[in-house]
């Protein structure tokens, strides 16, 4: 199928162009259409992560599948600065998250190590299995502290690039929750850095999970929090993992 795509200020400027043209197999996404365009300049990448999408002047999310004739907008943030110095990514989202655009994201020159950790859904939790899992976000928020633990890791670590996307909505097993990519010199400061950032996102980010079951349903806090729960209960009442 063809459709068309257009790019406005700094985007359009680091495109080279305003307008183009795009051939993509039947049933592909805006996410799919973005890794083809991102192909030949991982700078397209970053920049791609910091603009909302729109197909046929609507706004749509990554998941958003296209149609023949569809007109794919990138809509870069209207605050203005230039999207070419986009350097880190803390970002919430509905898509699936991708551990090869995360790495794209972070890769950098500077740096001969990256550490990528990848949060999935596990099929078993306290004793009981797990159907799905349903991640709820105050948005705006919860960027605003994935970009302060960005802070906090460049204050303790020589890093080169950081992106931590996390997703929200319902999840089913198997899949990624949250991506951590952290690009750095050495690798036992990617190592290192990554570590803290999953620890960090438990204690700070507001992003809750309810994890369902056969029989119910139960809004969970930390593993942090449970483990420290599970240690006060009598010992009859612990649970079997």
């Amino acid at each position: 199928m063809n459709i068309s795509v257009r790019y406005f200020a700094s985007i359009r400027e680091l495109a080279g162009t305003g307008k183009a043209d795009l051939v993509l197999p039947d049933g592909a996404t805006v996410e799919s259409a973005i890794e083809h365009l991102a192909e030949s300049d991982f700078r397209l990448h970053r920049a791609f992560a910091a603009c909302l999408t729109m197909v046929n002047q609507e706004y749509v999310n990554r998941e958003h599948a296209l149609s023949d004739g569809d007109e794919l907008a990138f809509i870069p943030p209207v605050s203005g600065g230039s999207i070419d110095t986009v350097r880190d990514v803390f970002s919430v989202t509905e898509s699936r998250l991708n551990t090869e655009t995360v790495q794209r994201l972070v890769a950098d020159d500077a740096s001969g190590a990256i550490a990528l950790f990848v949060g999935t859904v596990r099929d078993h939790a306290r004793g009981k299995s797990v159907i799905r899992l349903d991640y709820e976000a105050y948005e705006p928020a919860a960027e605003k502290m994935l970009a302060k633990i960005g802070t906090e890791i460049r204050e303790r670590w020589t890093v080169g690039r950081i992106a931590i996307i996390h997703r929200f909505g319902s999840l089913e097993v198997g899949e990624a929750s949250v991506i951590i990519g952290i690009s750095s010199p050495h690798r036992g400061e990617a190592f290192d850095a990554a570590r803290y950032a999953i620890e960090r996102i438990k204690e700070i980010v507001p992003i809750w999970k309810k994890e369902w079951y056969e029989d119910g349903s139960s809004w969970i806090g930390s593993e942090a929090d449970y483990q420290s729960e599970i240690r006060t209960l009598p010992p009859g009442d612990q649970p079997s993992n």
